[in-house]
């Protein structure tokens, strides 16, 4: 296996696109006996995998300053809970019950097809080999996931993790989707050969079965940035038609320039857009559809057909020194902004071709959906211990060493979301869970941290937040430190907070006064005097 697997503890069991995962034994032996065993396990049991369509919207549908990436005591009360019920599919298992076969129901309401695809950093994958890529692949498949949109760099060793992750994706029933975001914040793009490396990935990757295609059947294309590119050509549109148009097979060309979406009429090369900076709030507001719908109405001036790509994230913090990337800001990721964000991108589905999540494993940034795996850009500092899956060793989670892929944390919440962004109906909740996630140290506090307190701290509160899934009304018990608190809270979701105390944190639900469950992530816990600043997410899941 790679070197990643020992990094988190475990190793993998890989049959077709089924993988099994085990601790790490101290014995070489003993863990061969166990693998041959689950061996026979796997064959006697099946995932069920969802199936996926592979065309977007019809081309007759009308829908309407970047930094670089990593490499970018209270008293007792109860209360009635602010909360968003959503009701809708019953479906086979988990908490929002097995994704659907999406061929037919992933569609607007005019019948054109909806996805959701995660971002992934190609450049974070230097040990991965094609068996890593499937593990990505199963666990986003599970979360309701069609597919990862591969950002590409200028690293000479990245066309071969890209040729593992086109391989991995065949070993799936339907194919895994993947398309390329190109990153013109590595790849050069001034002079004509700069073109070369992204002419040639389009031209190698054209014709294999899980590279995205529209229903034109042209392939989908993507970037990160690429607003200032001529490649030679004199002009942006003139540098873009070369490097992804003329002599190539056909394109449906969708960047993520960062410019005034009021420009894309002058750029007749573009098919549509995706605004990835429409994730969060970038100032001390709220989450909203306002900045979407400019970029919509930008990309409705370059006349029918275009799309639009919509981003989803969970978070942001960045913690680089002036003498690494300079980076060290947060995002406003306040009130719940990941649940919050979904449900303004399905209420307006009907504009968007995909949902695009930012990101599964950009570490550097703490937006990360996916597991801790490959290489960290010198984000260890902030990430180490900080896994968004929310993976909570209880009972009927880990069994005998044998992770089961329950999802859980920000990946379980992905799977409800998705497919209600995908069929317009929100799924019945079958299970009962509840996400906290939370900060661990006061906003204000002082660390003796030489890269300093990042820029925007003021933006954000010191609360936990719980996201709760229920399948019945029930009472939600937080606390955080010396700080308790109840929630009345009914049928479905409830986004519920509490303000942070030093301390650790758990969760109960009760129902008609019996405890349901309750649980106290170990290593979740708050606190007034760091040894350094960190603003990224800790994430658990429970029961």
């Amino acid at each position: 296996m790679g070197p990643n697997t020992s990094r988190i503890d475990y190793e993998i069991l890989l049959s077709g696109p089924s993988p099994l995962l085990l601790p790490l034994h101290k014995d070489p032996q003993a863990t061969v006996s166990k693998m041959k065993a689950l061996q026979i396990l796997l064959i006697a049991s099946c995932f069920i995998i969802p199936t996926f369509g592979l065309l977007l919207p019809s081309p007759a549908t009308n829908t309407s300053s970047r930094h670089s990436r990593s490499s970018r005591g209270g008293a007792r009360q109860s209360v009635d809970s602010t909360l968003v019920s959503k009701r809708g599919l019953v479906p086979d298992d988990t908490l929002a019950g097995s994704s659907p076969d999406t061929s037919d129901e992933s569609s607007g309401n005019d019948g054109t097809p909806k996805y959701v695809f995660a971002h992934f950093i190609v450049g974070n994958t230097y040990p991965y080999g094609e068996s890593d890529w499937a593990v990505d692949m199963q666990l986003a498949r599970k979360a309701g996931i069609d597919g990862f949109a591969l950002n590409v760099g200028g690293d000479y060793w990245q066309a071969t993790k890209v040729a593992d992750a086109f391989k991995a994706a065949l070993t799936f029933t339907p194919v895994f989707k993947l398309f390329f975001s190109f990153d013109l914040t590595s790849l050069p793009c001034s002079g004509t050969g700069d073109a070369n490396a992204i002419r040639s990935y389009i031209s190698g990757y054209n014709k294999h079965p899980a590279q995205l295609v529209d229903n034109s059947n042209r392939m989908v294309v993507s970037t990160f940035g690429g607003e200032f590119c001529t490649f030679g050509q004199g002009s942006l549109n003139a540098g873009w038609e070369f490097a992804v148009k003329q002599g190539m097979p056909a394109t449906s060309f969708i960047p993520g320039f960062f410019t005034d979406p009021s420009n894309y009429k002058g750029y007749p090369v573009m098919d549509g857009d995706f605004y990835w900076d429409g994730g969060w709030p970038l100032d001390d507001s709220e989450i909203s559809f306002d900045r979407d719908q400019q970029q919509i109405d930008g990309v409705n001036e370059l006349g029918p057909g275009k799309v639009y790509m919509a981003p989803v994230s969970p978070w942001f913090f960045t913690h680089y020194g002036v003498n690494s990337y300079n980076k060290n800001f947060i995002y406003k990721a306040d009130n719940h902004l990941y649940a919050s964000r979904w449900e303004i991108l399905i209420a307006n589905r009907n504009k968007i071709a995909i949902a695009q999540i930012v990101t599964w494993n950009d570490y550097g940034e703490s937006h990360y959906v996916g597991r801790i795996a490959g290489d960290q850009p010198n984000s260890q500092a902030w990430t180490n211990g900080f896994d968004h899956t929310g993976a909570f060793r209880a009972k009927g989670y880990w069994t005998e060493g044998l992770y089961n892929f329950f999802l859980t944390g920000w990946l379980e919440a992905t799977k409800y979301y998705a497919e209600a962004f995908r069929t317009g109906v929100y799924p019945h909740i079958v299970e009962d869970r509840i996400i906290l996630s939370g900060r661990p140290h006061a906003k204000d506090a002082t660390a003796n941290d030489s890269v300093g307190r990042p820029t925007n701290w003021q933006w954000t509160d010191d609360f936990l937040w719980a996201v709760v899934f229920s399948t019945a009304p029930c009472v939600i018990t937080l606390s955080s430190g010396l700080n308790h608190m109840s929630f009345n809270v009914i049928e479905g979701i409830s986004k519920l907070q509490l303000a942070q105390s030093p301390g650790g944190v758990s969760a109960t639900m009760s129902r008609a006064g019996r405890e349901v469950y309750s649980f106290s992530p170990a290593g979740f816990s708050f606190t007034l005097n760091p040894p350094s600043y960190n603003f990224n997410a800790y994430v658990a899941a429970g029961p």
